[in-house]
């Protein structure tokens, strides 16, 4: 006999005490076994149809397809299950342990964002005995925090359908309906060290990237100039320059030098046409200072998110809410399902300002309208 799973904030508890970050640094990383095994345990016990899926390649990660009903259509409720790493020494309290005071609830994950998984289960507990017409699915992934490889893989999938889908990522309830891109890139160049007092007894490489710099100085401004989006508070692609390495003495000519640089593309910029440009626009360069120039991505970027469709869920979050739908900066997983059909959303309790920082926390006030908005999306889409 299947048994309730537990509240809300007994869910919580138990997700934010497993550890799931995530990280592009290996000895930071951890596996998310754990906190699918959490979530399956609790949504079988509900009567969900519970798939585990492996990613491919990380035998420690896993998405979880959780779904309650049949047939097409239907309601996705996502969240992710890692975290960011953090500094244990910089909180107040143990991250790892949900703490309550000030009417809020601290620890690692509570609002960034296991708390929205737990209060999408507790939402979906008064729909088990109700004949639902079309599907709820609630989807939790892997890996959001560095490389989105749980999101991936579902697109690689594709898998799930439903007709909408909700991320639930800190937006304090507010709907969200377009987000920039996120590209983070590299360039590389060898050239040739050899002694200073002499500069054609080497391939300054440092020379090179004086020019690299140059070259997407102006790119950037020719971004600025032609891409415009007025939802955004900052309303241009940006393009910053993140850090540079390169030479090992002032008296060496520059034998290697590598700058890393972070690109925020508008909705409607591509990720791959702007990664071509960027290597058409710096592929002379090489030659002209003879050296060897190479530019990679240093992860395979995240597209521009936006949701055109003012009539469909983005017009009942609106009115649920009681809040026009926004813009934001950050990025998230809603083009990946976007891209399997979904009229999708980013909506969630907690804030952003509170996500990736010490002492992260999500206000007790926010628990059961998230869980009220929740229930009323599910009677819209799968009753």
């Amino acid at each position: 006999m299947s048994r309730t799973p537990p509240d809300a904030l007994a869910m919580l508890r138990e997700l934010i005490a497993s550890p799931s970050i995530s990280s592009t640094t290996a000895e930071w990383d951890q596996s998310n076994l754990k906190v699918i095994e959490l979530l399956h345990t609790w949504l079988e016990e509900l009567g969900f149809s519970c798939e585990v899926m492996p990613i491919p390649h990380q035998p420690t990660k896993a998405n979880l397809i959780a779904t309650l009903g049949t047939g097409p259509g239907g309601l996705v409720l996502s969240g992710h299950t890692d975290t960011v790493p953090c500094d244990p020494e910089l909180w107040r309290t143990d991250p790892f342990r949900v703490s309550e005071r000030d009417q809020r609830l601290y620890g690692l994950g509570t609002c960034d964002m296991k708390g929205f998984l737990a209060l999408a289960i507790e939402a979906a507990k008064s729909f088990v005995d109700q004949p639902l017409q079309q599907p709820l699915i609630i989807l939790a992934t892997a890996d959001e925090e560095s490389a989105m490889s749980g999101a991936r893989a579902l697109v690689d999938a594709g898998r799930p359908k439903a007709r909408a889908a909700v991320i639930g990522e800190p937006t304090s309830l507010k709907p969200i309906n377009m987000h920039k891109g996120i590209m983070m890139e590299a360039v590389r160049i060898e050239g040739r060290s050899g002694h200073s007092s002499d500069p054609s007894l080497g391939a300054n490489a440092l020379d090179a990237m004086h020019q690299v710099l140059n070259e997407l100085s102006n790119f950037r401004n020719e971004l600025k100039a032609k891409h415009r989006n007025s939802d955004f508070r900052v309303d241009f692609p940006t393009l910053n320059f993140g850090c540079i390495h390169g030479g090992d003495n002032p008296n060496r000519i520059c034998g290697q030098c590598e700058m890393e640089f972070d690109l925020r593309p508008l909705p409607g910029m591509s990720v791959d046409g702007l990664r071509n440009a960027i290597g058409e626009r710096l592929a002379p360069l090489g030659a002209q200072f003879g050296v060897e120039l190479t530019t990679r991505p240093l992860f395979p970027g995240i597209p521009p998110f936006q949701n055109p469709d003012n009539e469909g869920l983005v017009a009942l979050a609106e009115k649920l809410t009681g809040h026009r739908a926004q813009a934001v900066a950050f990025g998230t997983e809603a083009p990946f399902l976007q891209q399997l059909g979904m009229d999708t959303i980013v909506m969630g309790p907690g804030s952003i300002d509170q996500a990736h920082q010490p002492d992260e926390y999500l206000a007790l006030d926010q628990l059961q309208p998230t869980i009220d908005i929740l229930k009323q999306l599910i009677t819209r889409y799968c009753l």
